[in-house]
């Protein structure tokens, strides 16, 4: 197996490169922070890295540094791609670099509008820059997957609004990406997934609430925490898709990791199948009397 994963240097997309590594499969992981240069988030973790930890997962990892937003640089990885593995059978658009852009419930006209459009080009502009290079490879052999990361589900989504416009508008078109992408593949045989983790213990939210994996419980910033998941959960939905002949199923759909947790029989890594969508949904709006341990 062959897979880009686009925004692997952490969280969702560091977890997918390394499960589709325990999977066996090369990776190509991609981001902008590399040893002795950060991006604009300023973050530690690097591609390096990343495709240290898919390699010791079992696969072979591959860190280029690309800058999403730029279709020459996007173009050349494509190119080396093909050079060096002749195919593409796996795809994931996870690119985002958005953290520090959004305003937690800031009107349109009050929303600082340079990070505002700067969000939105990072969310969504690198998800079109990648699969209009990427897809021509991919669809050269049947039965392509691509996987479109954003954060909650097209029916959740809907009917709730997400921090600001920005924001907003950002994470309900990866989502119909997603579902426009799989009408181009289809005669191809290949399928095309919108897939969103759950409350999430990336590397920063660990940081954000002073907790480590190990005592991840101790921090409680709202019920929904305790059916947080790592971001192995995503990776293992993304591998689990990867490996089902029958894959076409979930074409054009808006899934969780926890939804596909429950089809598939994968876990996280403490071995529970967290499903905090469910949760949000029957507990904290539906009413319903129960603790958060029957969702995980």
């Amino acid at each position: 197996m062959i897979a880009l994963v686009a925004g692997s240097t952490r969280g969702t997309g560091r977890g997918i490169a390394v499960q589709l590594g325990a999977a066996g499969a090369t990776v190509y992981c991609t981001g902008r922070s590399v040893r002795g240069e950060r991006s604009e988030m300023d973050r530690p973790e690097t591609i390096e890295e990343t495709a240290e930890l898919v390699t010791e997962a079992g696969g072979t990892g591959i860190p280029v540094r690309v800058d999403h937003l730029d279709p020459a640089q996007v173009k050349a990885l494509v190119d080396r791609i093909e050079a060096e593995q002749g195919r593409l059978d796996v795809l994931v658009n996870d690119v985002w670099g958005g953290d520090a852009l959004f305003e937690w419930d800031s009107p349109i006209w009050k929303h600082d509008l340079d990070k505002g459009l700067r969000l939105l080009r990072l969310a969504i502009d690198t998800h079109l820059i990648t699969s209009h290079h990427a897809l021509p490879l991919l669809i050269r052999n049947p039965g392509g997957l691509v996987v479109e990361v954003t954060d909650g589900t097209t029916a959740y989504n809907d009917a709730h609004y997400r921090v600001s416009p920005f924001y907003d508008l950002a994470k309900v078109s990866v989502n119909r990406l997603a579902y426009g992408q799989s009408h181009d593949l289809e005669p191809y045989d290949g399928t095309a997934v919108a897939l969103t983790p759950g409350f999430l213990r990336s590397e920063a939210m660990l940081e954000l609430f002073g907790v480590t994996e190990d005592n991840w419980r101790d921090a409680k910033p709202d019920p929904s925490w305790a059916v947080s998941e790592t971001p192995a959960y995503a990776g293992r939905a993304v591998a689990a898709l990867a490996a089902d002949p029958d894959r076409k199923r979930w074409s054009g759909k808006s899934v969780s990791s926890g939804e596909l947790a429950q089809v598939y029989g994968f876990t996280d890594v403490d071995g529970t199948r967290p499903d905090v969508w469910r949760y949000m949904a029957e507990v904290l709006e539906g009413g319903k009397q129960a603790d958060p341990s029957e969702y995980r």
